[in-house]
């Protein structure tokens, strides 16, 4: 029998972080000494983890691969070594794809799940040379929809958090989901306890306490195949300084616990889906409400006694835009391309529209901070490139959004 899985995944991502008009990267001073936020964090985690990769689970966001091509193209090049490294070890890489911008999917119309869906697969193939089998969602964020575009999609398998699932899997093992269509996809349930206290530091204080947790007695019919914790990459060097090292420890300390380092495309392959389950709708594992967070204020927050009554409007403002932007694109016959890099170049307002509703912009207290900035950038350079200036002024004056700034 083969020794039980051990799966550490690592979700890598920033959002974009470009000016919508020059294409340039402004300085970002609450990064200081570094450039901006992406240098700063590419230096404390991006380049120290990507050697420990191919031991792991991953997924790059485009938008973060976007910069690594412009600014760090070896830490670009040794992602993809990772996940070719992990297919000569496992048979399988590592490596899982995403839709290619950070929405919150189930917030989205069907016709915008497909395109970011397929573009995710799109990058993915350009990027590693082979076709993905799993797909992390952003902020797991799940519907039926979602689980259904995934599926006609031909992605195999995501990832969930407990809560998330009526009837977690046992021993850590896949279930499959129907879809809304009655598509078939696997599901793994990450273990919510040990992925917590991973996010939050206490496992990472101490290579030997994360080890001692992962210890399950020879015999015990209750114990795990399959040991699964997903967290976002960042936390690994970036939010906790010590945590690449740490990591590194416990990988290498790894078989004093009986496991073996996997990922869930060869552990998928070892041991089929034998259950059904079903999903709870339109939830993640950033937030207690479900999908709240990006579109009202749920009460989900980083700082005490703040208030984000901004949420709905912001929301209610870019879906509006959307719809505006549709509209002038149906006018004109024009068909989103399958290919990304050639949307960027044909139909800007569509890329820009698209890159206004990366999650981060709901995510943190105020609508001042960095990321909803940066989206509301790209909703003004949709705008722009209407050519109704009407749309602007309806975003200022209806929202009363920061859109001139």
């Amino acid at each position: 029998m083969p020794s039980p899985a051990l799966i550490i995944h690592a979700h890598l991502y920033q959002p974009p972080r470009e000016d919508p008009r020059t294409g340039g990267f402004p300085i970002e001073p609450g990064a200081a000494p570094y450039h901006d936020w992406n240098e700063k964090i590419a230096a404390e985690c991006y380049r120290p983890i990507a050697p420990l990769l191919e031991r792991m689970s991953f997924n790059v966001g485009a938008t973060l691969f976007e910069w690594l091509d412009a600014k760090a193209p070896d830490i670009a090049g040794a992602f993809v070594e990772a996940d070719r490294a992990s297919i000569a070890r496992t048979g399988r890489g590592a490596a899982m794809a995403m839709p290619y911008h950070h929405l919150i999917l189930p917030l989205a119309s069907r016709r915008d799940k497909e395109i970011e869906v397929r573009w995710g697969i799109r990058d993915f193939e350009r990027r590693f040379g082979r076709t993905p089998e799993g797909m992390w969602l952003p902020e797991t964020a799940v519907d039926l929809d979602t689980l259904d575009v995934l599926a006609a999609n031909g992605i195999r398998f995501t990832v969930l958090a407990p809560h998330q699932v009526e009837t977690p899997p046992p021993f850590g093992q896949p279930a499959v989901v129907r879809t809304s269509s009655n598509r078939r996809i696997a599901m793994f349930a990450y273990d919510g306890l040990l992925s917590h206290d991973v996010a939050f530091g206490a496992l990472l204080k101490d290579p030997r306490d994360w080890l001692a947790r992962l210890s399950f007695p020879q015999n015990d019919i209750g114990a795990p195949i399959c040991v699964d914790i997903a967290t976002d990459g960042e936390t690994f060097g970036h939010h906790h300084k010590q945590g690449v090292e740490v990591l590194r420890s416990v990988l290498d300390g790894i078989e004093t616990t009986g496991l073996e380092p996997s990922n869930y495309a060869s552990f998928l392959a070892r041991h089929p889906p034998r259950t059904f389950t079903r999903i709870v709708e339109r939830t993640s594992w950033s937030c207690a409400h479900g999908v709240e967070r990006w579109r009202s204020n749920c009460g989900c927050r980083l700082v005490a006694d703040t208030t984000q009554e901004w949420r709905a409007p912001l929301r209610e403002a870019f879906d509006w835009l959307r719809g505006e932007v549709d509209a002038i694109l149906a006018k004109t016959g024009a068909e989103i391309p399958d290919d990304p890099a050639v949307a960027a170049r044909s139909l800007p307002i569509d890329w820009h529209t698209r890159r206004m509703f990366s999650s981060c912009a709901w995510f943190f207290d105020h609508l001042t901070g960095v990321e909803p900035r940066l989206c509301l950038a790209h909703a003004r350079r949709a705008c722009e490139l209407s050519g109704n200036p009407k749309l602007l002024e309806t975003l200022r004056d209806r929202w009363g959004l920061l859109i001139d700034k």
